[in-house]
């Protein structure tokens, strides 16, 4: 282990506690004050406050089994409450604050919610506006403490409205009376209580529950820390959000390294003024974020083209050449085909040194600025929630910053790889210490490297199945323990791995978005000119959808509209086509129809081809994505150029 320091109890509960005993001193939290400055916290006060919180929760009867609901995005108080109710051997069942209120009366119903830890009045009120479906309510707790709301029972309502503040108030009274009261609690947690009930996203109307242990969470606090150098004292810039494992077990790391949460926001000007601010030496996002700043670094030095823009991409490209070369003579070389890592080191070593005045050139021409921008002493990123496109990498690489691929599902807690800080190789990923992972075929047998197949992962990380849900519980997870992450990928000669697209639907955008495509499409072939629709966008920044036309209805269409028309294959270049089809996929695909944002469909494709049985379509008629994705690669690719 390459940080002692780091070793887990076994319970989020007593990772709080030796964090505190350990570090008391130490900043815990930075969050910003309603003029926009930071003030910071430290563990001792974080144990206090969760301490409080967690005694204020008790007397209203909450306690061991009971699933508590939290929606929320990032803030200080999240942290608080979550581990308030962990530490009394509940869970929390976590949303986001764009939750679909439909969505939130089902999952709330459905975990059977006592009591809604709410982010602010406005979540508050979306809560209460759903009360006929949640007989169980009892009462909404207003996490922030700048909402002024009276406490008690509502007019007309059973349900009780309670600030943050007198919660606490509450637990500081109870805990005067039994001082005891919190450590006593925190020692009574078990690795195999659930600590949370998240459910996955998607348009299905009912979510899949996936509920996580705190052995689920400490094992990856066990192993991270084996291929990740986190210190006391490091600063994590958070801006993803909490309701997601990914964040979530980015705020446990930062709980047991002692190191420091930064809030901050996923908004270009808000996230580089906060980087200056507290200068992070870590943040983990999704590849969308580091696309944005990339592009960002791109359009700052490239917009008024001329000298500056020429110097920029000429050691951008430099840059990505040199990176190489150092990773050849490192053995960092990703190993898709057998290399001589002697070979790689001759081949380097001169190179390196007649190239290195020119790359330090660079470094203070070009890549300083950019170093700078991110604060100064960043040490890594961390890239998670989708797959990092070659081209992020690539960049990063070449400005000398360390972006680390990680790799996971709600179902894994999250994290089951992740590029070694340590040894990081180029464009791969490897399985995280404790964890097996297998890539097998469609007859289940292992792969070789260079072979690309399923990937499967075993380890104490993994759920123990969905949430009342055996039946969706076994086409993921067999007696054996091995989870299908539905995911495809390949080994390396070297025991890396890397990501090769997707075995079943899901797809997670560049943003971390996890969309289910099989109601959309079946929400656009509800239009009488669409007979097959297939969704797509992995890794995108948003989605695209390929659409084989109704020939038939399109003509019927276009002579009711005395519209002109060739013959019947040129129907799909048509410009009234396409216009009549991006009607209909606006008229289907919106909120009205309880579709989200980031579920519309950005681009799309007509196809004047007819799909054919063993082919495009399966016997059962449903498209063969793997099949679709090969045969009309170049039109999904040319969706998603850059204009």
């Amino acid at each position: 282990m390459h940080n002692e320091t780091l070793s887990s109890p076994g319970t989020i509960a007593a990772v709080l506690k030796q964090t505190a005993e350990k570090h008391p001193d130490g900043i815990a939290q930075l969050s910003k004050n309603a003029w926009g400055q930071y003030k910071p916290s430290t563990f001792l006060d974080l144990y206090g406050e969760a301490g409080d919180f967690a005694a204020g929760l008790h007397t209203l009867g909450i306690g061991a089994g009971d699933r508590v609901g939290l929606v929320s995005d990032n803030r200080r108080e999240w942290l608080v409450a979550d581990l308030a109710v962990l530490g009394l051997r509940a869970a929390d069942v976590p949303r986001g604050r764009d939750t679909l209120p439909i969505e939130l009366s089902y999952i709330l119903s459905r975990a059977e919610c006592k009591t809604v830890l709410a982010e602010n009045l406005e979540q508050a009120e979306k809560v209460l506006g759903i009360l006929e479906s949640l007989p169980l309510l009892e009462r909404v707790i207003v996490l922030d403490p700048q909402s002024a709301l009276p406490d008690g029972a509502t007019p007309g309502r059973k349900t009780e409205i309670l600030s943050y503040r007198s919660i606490l108030d509450r637990g500081v009274s109870y805990r005067s009376e039994d001082k005891d009261f919190w450590e006593r609690s925190l020692s009574q947690v078990e690795p195999d209580d659930v600590a949370t009930v998240i459910f996955t996203s998607g348009t299905t109307g009912e979510p899949k529950g996936v509920p996580l242990t705190h052995q689920n969470f400490c094992h990856q606090l066990e192993a991270i820390p084996q291929v990740i150098d986190i210190r006391p004292g490091d600063i994590f810039l958070s801006v993803l959000p909490v309701w997601h494992v990914f964040e979530r077990i980015v705020q446990y790391i930062a709980l047991i390294s002692a190191s420091t949460l930064a809030y901050s926001k996923p908004i270009g000007k808000i996230m580089l003024h906060d980087f200056a601010l507290v200068r992070p030496t870590w943040m983990a996002s999704v590849p969308r974020i580091w696309e944005a700043i990339k592009a960002g670094v791109y359009k700052n030095a490239t917009e008024h083209g001329g000298a500056k823009a020429a110097i920029f991409l000429f050691f951008v490209a430099f840059g990505s050449f040199y990176a190489r070369l150092t990773a050849m003579n490192k053995g960092l070389m990703p190993q898709f085909e057998k290399r001589s890592a002697v070979l790689d080191r001759l081949l380097s070593i001169v190179p390196l040194i007649v190239l290195w005045p020119l790359k330090k050139l660079g470094d203070a021409l070009v890549f300083s600025k950019v170093k700078a921008k991110l604060g100064g002493r960043f040490k890594a990123g961390i890239s998670g929630g989708g797959s990092l496109p070659a081209d992020i990498d690539e960049f990063f690489a070449a400005a000398g910053i360390t972006l680390l691929n990680g790799y996971g599902l709600t179902e894994t807690a999250p994290v089951i790889a992740i590029r070694n800080f340590f040894r990081p190789v180029r464009l791969t990923l490897a399985p995280l210490p404790g964890t097996e992972i297998r890539i097998v075929d469609d007859s289940g047998r292992d792969c070789p490297p260079g072979v690309r197949g399923l990937i499967l992962a075993r380890g104490k990380q993994v759920m123990k199945g969905y949430y009342r849900n055996p039946e969706a519980t076994a086409k993921v997870l067999d007696a054996d323990g091995w989870f299908n992450t539905g995911d495809l990928g390949v080994w390396t000669h070297d025991g890396n791995f890397a990501i090769r697209g997707r075995a079943k639907d899901t797809i997670v955008l560049m943003g971390g978005e996890n969309v289910e495509p099989v109601p959309i499409e079946a929400k656009l072939r509800e239009s009488e000119f669409i007979e097959h629709a297939m969704v797509v966008g992995q890794d995108k920044k948003f989605l695209g959808a390929l659409i084989q036309i109704d020939t038939k209805a399109v003509e019927q269409y276009l002579k009711a509209n005395a519209v002109p028309y060739i013959a019947r294959d040129t129907l799909a270049a048509m410009p009234e086509v396409r216009e009549l089809i991006n009607e209909e996929i606006s008229l289907r695909i919106n909120a009205r129809n309880g579709f989200r944002p980031f579920e519309r469909i950005g681009r799309f494709a007509l196809l004047d081809r007819t799909f054919e049985l063993g082919k495009e379509l399966s016997a059962k008629q449903e498209i063969k994505r793997h099949v679709m994705a090969e045969l009309y690669g170049e039109v999904i690719e040319g969706l998603f150029k850059e204009d």
